[in-house]
């Protein structure tokens, strides 16, 4: 009977934090939460929430694609022929002639001998990552990367290092405390999501081929957006053949859902054999493959489309740096706004939210203590109008806060 009571109470032990977890119940009685928004309808460059119109800069939709008709077309017929699901991992029965295609797509697209397809992009990098860097190796990486590039370190049987952000001297110094590793991964973010800054790769690559490492680089948010082509953060810097491997997502400007890794030919292949998060999840539904498909034409067909997306990112940024706005090293379509604590933060967004604007407010573990904002993003597709109202928002609402 006592050992019956004490599992019992190991039990309701676990939960006990959940009972603790109070902040964001406060903030919701506040009326300041900004999470978990229910979108009710939506465009491209506008969504309805609670029957109200919202100018959405808060999506990752950077060219503008998620409703293009030609994309809405190709993710239905894949419905029609492959219906909804592959019901099984690639490993197994759930590899489509349409994940074939779209690998040699990108392979040739990012400039690189092969390419995988992930079924998210957080699974690309946790099987990348945890994959190729065993015991005796160490990944080195940027302390501002995403989430998912710490966590496929954290589950390498590797050891794992991290340089202050953007500090070429600071990799220099891993490198070299590091040089009898058995193998080194230098991994960084190309753009990073939260700050809208581009890596110096170029020193990157440089300090990589002095020290005989490896270099993966995220290009998330540069793909379709940097380089000549929309190619990513290797071609903007010509670098393409300096890198080992480029990670990319699918749920940004390629308006669907999933990951892939390109590189060598032998790396590919071992990962398509090792990866456990390729292995053990079910492959990617046909009609996401099919919107990527359509989304690579299009990218591939339209480049002036990157260009308006170039065009209003300076826009949005020049105004708001003109109204006095900390936008920091931004210098691509993600724009933060410097704002302070927790209650500032959420009661600014809220104040925009109420103007009819869409941001998303950030705190960490997403940024540093003390490094809250809000982050914006602009697409392809907004009109000058739509953002002429953004702006007039924040002047209105960081006048009335005190914020500007």
């Amino acid at each position: 009977m006592a050992g019956t009571q004490e599992t019992v109470q190991r039990a309701v032990d676990i939960f006990e934090k959940c009972r603790r977890f109070t902040a964001a119940r406060e903030v919701m009685d506040a009326g300041i939460y900004p999470f978990f928004q229910t979108i009710e309808r939506s465009s491209d460059t506008e969504v309805e929430i609670r029957g109200e119109r919202k100018i959405m800069v808060g999506s990752n939709n950077y060219l503008g694609l998620t409703h293009h008709p030609y994309v809405i077309e190709r993710a239905t017929a894949a419905f029609e022929r492959y219906g909804t699901g592959c019901t099984g991992s690639r490993f197994l029965n759930g590899t489509l002639d349409l994940h074939e295609q779209l690998e040699h797509r990108l392979a040739t697209f990012l400039g690189q001998e092969a390419a995988l397809v992930f079924s998210t992009g957080y699974q690309t990098n946790l099987g990348v990552i945890s994959t190729l860097v065993g015991r005796d190796d160490v990944v080195l990486q940027d302390r501002l990367c995403h989430a998912s590039i710490v966590d496929g370190s954290r589950l390498a049987f590797g050891e794992l290092a991290r340089y202050h952000h953007l500090d070429m001297d600071g990799l220099r110094l891993a490198l070299q405390n590091h040089r009898n590793a058995g193998g080194i991964l230098i991994v960084t973010d190309g753009v990073f999501s939260m700050e809208g800054d581009i890596v110096d790769l170029p020193s990157v690559v440089n300090l990589a081929a002095e020290y005989g490492a490896g270099v993966l680089v995220d290009d998330a948010h540069a793909v379709g957006v940097l380089g000549e082509r929309g190619g990513g953060t290797a071609q903007h810097f010509g670098l393409e053949d300096r890198v080992d491997l480029l990670m990319i997502t699918f749920s940004k400007s390629f308006a669907s859902i999933g990951g892939a890794v390109g590189g060598p030919e032998a790396v590919i292949h071992y990962l398509k054999h090792h990866a456990r998060s390729l292995i053990f999840s079910a492959s990617m539904p046909p009609s996401a493959i099919a919107t990527v498909l359509a989304c690579l034409d299009i990218i591939e067909r339209e480049p002036e489309r990157r260009l308006h997306l170039w065009d209003n990112a300076n826009y949005l940024r020049n105004g708001l740096r003109s109204l006095g706005y900390d936008t920091g090293l931004s210098e691509t379509p993600i724009i933060p706004v410097a704002t302070g604590d927790m209650v500032r933060t959420f009661t600014f967004w809220r104040g925009l939210f109420d103007a009819g604007v869409f941001t998303n407010p950030v705190m960490p573990p997403a940024v540093p203590e003390n490094s809250l904002r809000l982050r914006t993003s602009v697409m392809a597709t907004h009109k000058r109008e739509q953002l002429d109202q953004v702006l007039d928002a924040f002047t209105r609402i960081g006048r009335q806060q005190g914020i500007i």
